[in-house]
């Protein structure tokens, strides 16, 4: 069996990470398995390696998340994607969007311990984060929530021509049909579905890949927490 350095070390050859990745990504996961505070249940390091970490860090193979200079990682919890994609990405200036302010304090630690300059954790609602408004060149968003939520999330946070990539398991058609009517609404446009495959035991994954085609409507963000309480669908009429 492979163990949690030498997986590492594979995932690295793989997406062709900078030297400085693998201790980064390995302090990463001591630290999820050390600190009691890491908002995840999975914290074994050799489960946390691929259902962490080689799961994120699967989008490298996608071009807009290689090119990305200024990422947005939206609900970020214990880190994933965002500080795996922050390691692998040191040109890019990655900001972590977390409303609950215990795992903010543990995001900290986990920069500190990684030894990041490009990443900034911020306490706030993906509704509420005015700084981030349009301005980023990608947003990522892992098991967050349905695509119409997230999809609301991110489009004031991106710029023109900017990309969403969100990580969703089995495909469901009847999101997907309310996914592609927010999509209309907020200047979305699918792009791609990739069926990935992050590790061995890795079933039902796919990356979601969404780009800025137009301007969001005035009516957009709605107020925190509507989203989540009435998402875009097939059947949204007036909105509010």
């Amino acid at each position: 069996m492979t163990g949690p350095t030498e997986r590492l070390r594979e995932l690295s050859q793989r997406h062709a990470l900078p030297d400085a990745a693998l201790a980064q990504l390995s302090a990463l996961i001591e630290l999820v398995a050390e600190d009691d505070t890491a908002p995840t249940t999975i914290r074994d390091p050799a489960e946390a390696v691929d259902r962490h970490l080689a799961d994120s860090l699967v989008a490298l193979e996608l071009a807009q998340v290689r090119s990305a200079a200024r990422v947005a990682d939206v609900g970020s919890g214990v880190g994933f994607p965002g500080l795996a994609l922050a390691a692998a990405l040191p040109a890019s200036a990655v900001v972590l969007v977390e409303g609950a302010a215990r795992n903010c304090r543990f995001l900290d630690r986990a920069v500190t311990a990684m030894g990041l300059e490009n990443v900034r954790v911020v306490h706030a609602r993906a509704e509420e984060w005015s700084d981030g408004t349009a301005a980023n060149d990608l947003v990522t968003a892992r098991a967050l929530a349905a695509l119409p939520v997230v999809l609301e999330y991110a489009a004031p946070l991106l710029a023109p021509g900017g990309a969403l990539v969100a990580w969703k398991g089995r495909r469901d058609p009847a999101e997907e049909t309310d996914a592609e009517a927010a999509a209309r609404q907020l200047g979305l446009e699918l792009v791609a579905v990739s069926a990935v495959k992050p590790f061995a035991a890795a079933r039902h994954r796919h990356l979601y890949v969404y780009e800025k085609v137009a301007a969001m409507p005035d009516r957009f963000p709605r107020r925190a927490g509507i989203a989540r309480k009435r998402p875009l669908s097939a059947g949204s009429g007036k909105i509010g």
